[in-house]
This record gives structure tokens, C-alpha cells and sequence, in this order.
């Protein structure tokens, strides 16, 4: 996809992450039988508004192509993140999708949102990126940046599963 800020586009969705990169990996279980409707607030932005995060986005939807732009913080500390949809799932037993850093943002790589069912029927939610700083501002945050990342992380697994049990 044009634009991109990085080589390496879907390998949020192949599983081996690229060298050269910090990973991060999160994993969280839902609750039993919300698949269905975590999926969909993934799929929708629904997950990630209501875990605080503001989503400037083109489509109601994950597509691949879609531009979406999250921002982070308040007010003017805001921290707006460009990035484009690069792969979608929605199947049966695995939704979700990756997106990709456009030029703006302040680190390069991938950022993957999944809900999947395992063969015992365990609904699970997963974070999977890749990254590096591309700003000064995200080199200058050094490993507070990546541990902002691990705790966005943690949040949406949370939100997610509050969003569950309602």
C-alpha cells in the first residue's frame, strides 16, 4: 500500500514478527459466548472509543484501505497516529484487523486487534505489533514509549472484556 512507513506489511496477520523491531504481544480471555459482539466493537472502532481513544476514520468499519487516525491524550496534548488498514479477518472463530503507520506518525510498523475462538470454544482477544520510533519525540520517550504500548495494550484487553459482560 502506498504511503507506508514500513517494508514489512501483514506480518501482524503471519504470526513470525520482523527483526529490527520491538514486539509486543498481549493476550487477554473474554468471557464465555462474546465472540460475536467483541468481534463486531473491534471490527467497528466501538473498542477503541470506548476505551478513550479518539478515532478519526473514513469507513464505520475495518477495510482494508481505510484510513484511520487515533489520538491519544487530551485536548491539545493530543497525539494523533495516522495509519491505514492493511488486513481484515471476519470469520467464524477470528475477527479482527492490523493497520500500518503512514507518514505523521510517531513510530513505524503494525498494530493487530484480534478476537479469536480456540478449539475449546475460549473466546481470546489479542494484541500483536511491531514497531520502532520514527519521531524524536517517541526516541526521546525511549522505554516509557514501548511501556505506554504494553499499557494501551492491557487497556483495550480490559475494555474489551467490559464491553462483554454488559
Amino acid at each position: 500500500m502506498a504511503g507506508l512507513t514500513y517494508a514489512e506489511v501483514g506480518a501482524t496477520r503471519a504470526g513470525a514478527l520482523p527483526v529490527g523491531y520491538h514486539h509486543l504481544r498481549h493476550r487477554v480471555r473474554l468471557p464465555a459466548g462474546c465472540f460475536t459482539d467483541a468481534a463486531e466493537a473491534v471490527l467497528t472502532w466501538r473498542l477503541h472509543r470506548a476505551a478513550g481513544v479518539r478515532m478519526r476514520t473514513d469507513a464505520p468499519r475495518a477495510v482494508p484501505g481505510v484510513v484511520v487516525t487515533p489520538g491519544l491524550g487530551v485536548g491539545p496534548v493530543r497525539l494523533w497516529a495516522p495509519c491505514v488498514v492493511v488486513w481484515v479477518e471476519d470469520g467464524p472463530d477470528r475477527a479482527g484487523f492490523g493497520y500500518g503507520t503512514l507518514p505523521g506518525h510517531p513510530a513505524r510498523g503494525e498494530e493487530a486487534f484480534l478476537v479469536h475462538r480456540d478449539d475449546a470454544g475460549r473466546v481470546w482477544f489479542e494484541v500483536v505489533a511491531f514497531s520502532v520510533a520514527d519521531r524524536l519525540s517517541m526516541r526521546l520517550a525511549g522505554p516509557l514509549g514501548r511501556r505506554a504500548q504494553h499499557a494501551y495494550a492491557w487497556w483495550l484487553g480490559r475494555t474489551l472484556r467490559r464491553l462483554c459482560v454488559r
